[in-house]
């Protein structure tokens, strides 16, 4: 009766005694496994892997996210320079993914807000980004025109320009 009891206590404890072996839950830990040829070893090796990954994202140590998810945190991210960004944004989809991503040189939004003030424009776009004129150069935008997109491309030097319309390009940062 005893054994029957200490079975089920022995397999909580499982999970514990492979967080303790300092081994980190990884998805390559679980494409490891396939490479196993006996099929009880690779059985284990795949509970093992999958149960280091589960503790793991349980703890909020490990998440998974989608393309589409490192797209938004890319366009959202946009004109702020995040050192750490590149490592999330550019992730390994395999070979010859690089095209399938967005180009983010350059984004286009709709403008919500145009106003010009002492030091030049502040766009605030549909997305809730906001930019501010750095340069003196005129926006080719009107006093009673209502501008509809604005299009921001990298410049040199890490710096951006942005273009009203069809208007002239002008030097931006991101104040938001």
């Amino acid at each position: 009766m005893r054994a029957i009891l200490a079975a089920p206590a022995l397999l909580l404890l499982i999970p514990f005694a492979m967080a303790d072996t300092g081994e980190t839950a990884s998805t390559s830990a679980i494409y490891a496994c396939a490479e196993k040829t006996d099929d009880a070893a690779r059985l284990a090796c795949y509970d093992t892997a999958v149960g280091r990954l589960k503790i793991a994202e349980e703890a909020g140590e490990v998440t998974t996210i989608s393309r589409a998810e490192v797209e938004e945190v890319r366009r959202d991210s946009f004109g702020f320079s995040i050192p750490s960004l590149p490592k999330l944004a550019m992730p390994k989809f395999g070979s010859g993914d690089k095209d399938k991503g967005e180009d983010l040189s350059r984004l286009t939004e709709a403008v919500a807000r145009f106003t010009t003030g002492r030091n030049g424009a502040i766009v605030t776009l549909e997305n809730g980004q906001v930019w501010e004129q750095t340069d003196s150069k005129r926006t080719g935008v009107g006093r009673r025109d209502t501008p509809k997109t604005a299009m921001i491309k990298t410049g040199a030097f890490g710096s951006f320009m942005m273009k009203i319309d069809d208007g002239p390009l002008f030097r931006v940062k991101r104040l938001k």
